[in-house]
């Protein structure tokens, strides 16, 4: 085993029998505090149609109610699944994802190809397949896929076209950069490159870490691919299809979107130039509210341009959410 990502404060609390740390392709599933979920998330990664040899790396970041370890120590013991379950004592997304990332690369050192699903998410039949065969056949570096909302409250299903909720493409093949790590491939290179920790821990309660970690990786020349066939649909509650929740999902990409752009800025000139960037952005977004709600006829897609415009002046100002801290989170 590699000690290279190694953490030591890391606990494992299962693992597979007989773990072959040769394995090439492995599925990193990130959880906290949905253990119904990963449950259904597991189940569909069971049922994956493959002939390819996978393991999965189930990480808990409750480390004081440790609600998702029996769930995923259940597959693992079992039999079910090959792979690890460890515990990331220290909370946040970025730590989360960190902590399974560094996990499948120092235990498979053999690996290549390392995907990610979220513990809210449940992966198609040929999930799997589909993503590692596009990673080989057109030697793209990251691979992404569409995730399909599938809303509790049925009638919030004119959601789907909000683009806190749509995919970033609806067609097979080359892309720019992806957007979110929810439904992606990326290979070991990409990590060796960009180095450790792979998401930055200034993104760690906002979020954003993962669009972060697309766009250094545009910068170092990686070449990105989607595959529309590869799709993963997601759990959404209905306290994520009210108003006052998508308010604050424009807010916090507007946060992130400035963030990003000031990180990759290196003068005080061009830092200032991001500065007003994001505040000549709210006048420009009514221009935009009108032509999307004529084109919509949905007030609350049209203003999202608008949200995230005032997100981003807010953060300049210092000023922004903190969705993934526990205390915010409901149990």
């Amino acid at each position: 085993m590699s000690t290279e990502f190694a953490a030591p404060d890391r606990a494992w609390v299962a693992t597979s029998p007989a773990l072959d740390c040769s394995i090439e392709t492995i599925i990193c599933i990130p959880s906290f505090r949905r253990p119904k979920h990963l449950r259904l998330t597991l189940e569909s990664i069971a049922a994956q149609r493959t002939e390819r040899r996978f393991a999965v790396v189930v990480v808990e970041n409750d480390a004081s109610r440790c609600e998702s370890a029996p769930v995923a120590a259940e597959y693992l013991t079992s039999g079910r699944l090959r792979g690890v379950c460890i515990v990331e004592p220290r909370q946040g997304n970025c730590q989360a994802i960190n902590a399974a990332f560094e996990t499948a690369l120092a235990t498979f050192p053999q690996a290549k190809s390392f995907l990610m699903i979220d513990d809210d998410e449940v992966a198609s039949p040929d999930w799997l397949e589909r993503m590692v065969q596009a990673a080989d056949t057109t030697g793209a570096e990251i691979i992404g896929g569409p995730v399909w909302p599938n809303f509790d409250d049925e009638h919030k299903g004119g959601l789907k076209r909000h683009p806190a909720f749509a995919p970033a493409y609806y067609t097979s093949g080359p892309v720019p950069v992806i957007y979110g790590c929810g439904n992606c491939l990326i290979r070991r290179a990409v990590f060796e490159r960009l180095g450790q920790p792979a998401f930055d821990l200034r993104f760690n309660f906002l979020g954003g870490g993962d669009h972060d970690f697309f766009a250094r990786a545009r910068r170092a020349g990686f070449r990105f691919f989607w595959v529309t066939e590869a799709d993963i649909s997601e759990t959404v509650p209905e306290s994520r299809t009210n108003l006052g929740w998508i308010v604050r999902r424009g807010l916090r990409i507007g946060a992130i979107n400035y963030h990003i752009e000031r990180k990759a800025a290196q003068t005080i000139w061009s830092r200032a130039v991001v500065k007003a960037k994001m505040f000549g952005l709210v006048p420009f977004s009514l221009f935009r509210f009108t032509r999307i709600v004529l084109k919509e006829q949905q007030a609350v897609i049209a203003m999202h341009p608008m949200v995230v415009a005032i997100g981003s002046a807010l953060a300049v100002l210092g000023i922004e959410p903190q969705p993934y801290s526990a205390s915010k989170i409901a149990p």
